[in-house]
């Protein structure tokens, strides 16, 4: 067995940068899996089932048929059924974890079972993960681990699968989860590292070609790790301090206008209703600031340009500080819909919203600052889907990279000699960050500046001019940002 078990491969994990979707590569399902083409079976008697086991059990199947998003569709679901309390947080957890740990519990399951995983029906596997997630990462008894899903298969219209489905839960229980891990985790360190941290070898590999060896069990570890809110605080309407004070949260350590919550409903809170504060990452807190920041050459004449805006964090943040700085931001974004969403998102502020390709977005050349901030593979924010590392394939980033280069290349083309770009990726893998920076400043002669200092006092960013963030090291997504100026 390897740790690169795959589910569905069709988007990335964080809410996707869409800057020429006729570029982005058409993925297929690529695990082998139940077919879809069969009608599904109707669901009978339900009462034998416990709401929060089936509510997680419903999510996965929006999760495989429709290619939702766990963390969209879930909290509605739960207010819906009206799930509260201990048993939301129970159903959060098996859902989320089922959802990570995919990879992992195929590979059990298989080992357990006489047919191949593409021969058994999707509402049974997804029953049989659910259960098996229990067994390995939970403390909820076997017996009601292995009962539950039996009436769960029964529910999802499978009786006749009822006692394969209760000869393999019976089969896992009988082994401790430690033992299942230590017997299927495959040869080599990094395909060891990837599977008892459920992630496909194909990432472990891509981490570790950044960290080595010695901090990639932390990095692939905190991918499973509930992140924290981020606040951003809109500068000229509400200082961090503030909003700190009005929403019981605590002052980031590094964005001087971060804010990290430790629980609730983000959109409850009076702030963010009155948009005086949104969701923010603190990581793409600090490279909008560092847009703003980043030293020139020459007057700074008010001229900046988000070339991939939607949809529009660090459009608002550089809009707001644009307004204190008596300056303009041009936003580009190739989707109609994400382009809204930017103009709501930056209503109010000192930023005009184009509909166009960043490629040749037919703009007048000149700006003083520009931020790339390029669609891209999304690794750097899988703990925020948890369903995303399975459906991600390493061919992404292949089709990725042109469109990521051509964006540079436009870039560079729109400042002045003088002004700074910043290129920054939700993603740490070298294909898509290194490699399009060394190639700018080899074919295009950019020249790339320090950023090291436009994140201090964070420390650990690497050992090139380049800031690499990670969410071990940081607290934040692992996002990077590099600074070039115009040669």
């Amino acid at each position: 067995m390897s740790g690169g078990f795959r589910s569905r491969a069709k988007s990335s994990g964080q809410e996707p940068k869409r800057q020429a979707p006729k570029q982005t590569p058409k993925q297929a399902p690529r695990q082998a899996r139940p077919q879809q083409s069969r009608k599904r079976p109707e669901r009978r008697n339900t009462a034998g089932v416990d709401k929060p086991r089936l509510l997680a059990f419903d999510v996965l199947t929006r999760v495989r048929e429709d290619d939702a998003y766990a963390n969209l569709i879930l909290p509605r679901m739960l207010r819906e059924r009206r799930i509260v309390d201990r048993d939301a947080a129970f159903t959060t957890e098996i859902t989320y974890g089922t959802l990570r740990t995919l990879g992992v519990l195929d590979a059990v399951i298989a080992e357990c079972s006489s047919r191949g995983l593409d021969q058994i029906a999707p509402e049974v596997l997804d029953a049989l993960r659910l259960g098996t997630y229990q067994l390995l990462y939970t403390r909820v008894e076997p017996h009601a681990a292995v009962d539950t899903t039996v009436r769960l298969v029964e529910a999802a219209g499978h009786e006749k699968a009822k006692g394969f489905a209760n000869g393999i839960m019976r089969t896992i229980s009988r082994t401790r989860p430690e033992k299942w891990i230590e017997r299927l985790t495959p040869p080599g360190e990094i395909a060891a590292a990837a599977f008892r941290n459920a992630h496909p070898e194909w990432i472990a590999q891509s981490f570790s070609r950044v960290l080595g060896l010695g901090d990639l069990d932390a990095a692939l570890g905190a991918d499973s790790q509930r992140p924290t809110v981020h606040l951003v605080a809109r500068p000229g309407e509400i200082s961090a301090e503030e909003l700190a004070l009005m929403t019981g949260g605590e002052e980031g350590e590094y964005s001087p206008y971060a804010v990290h919550l430790s629980s609730g409903d983000p959109g409850d809170l009076e702030p963010v209703r009155e948009g005086l504060a949104a969701v923010q990452d603190e990581g793409s807190q600090l490279i909008a600031r560092a847009v703003v920041e980043a030293p020139l050459e020459g007057e700074d004449r008010g001229r900046w340009l988000d070339l991939c805006a939607g949809p529009g964090g660090k459009a608002a943040l550089m809009g707001a500080l644009a307004r204190i700085d008596a300056a303009h931001v041009d936003a580009v974004e190739v989707s109609p819909h994400r382009a809204k969403l930017v103009e709501q998102t930056t209503r109010g502020l000192p930023v005009k919203v184009h509909v166009a390709d960043g490629r040749d977005p037919g703009l007048e050349p000149g700006y003083d600052r520009v931020l790339v901030d390029a669609p891209c593979s999304g690794l750097g924010a899988l703990r925020r889907r948890p369903e995303a590392r399975w459906r991600k394939a390493e061919s992404d980033i292949d089709g990725l990279a042109p469109l990521q280069y051509e964006l540079l290349a436009s870039a560079l083309n729109l400042v002045r000699p003088g002004g700074v770009v910043i290129y920054s990726t939700c993603s740490p893998d070298l294909r898509e960050t290194r490699a399009i920076v060394d190639r700018a400043v080899a074919e295009l002669g950019a020249v790339e500046l320090d950023a090291h200092e436009l994140v201090a006092p964070m420390q650990d960013v690497g050992t090139h001019r380049s800031v690499q963030m990670w969410p071990h090291r940081h607290g934040t997504d692992a996002m990077f940002f590099a600074v070039l100026r115009r040669g």
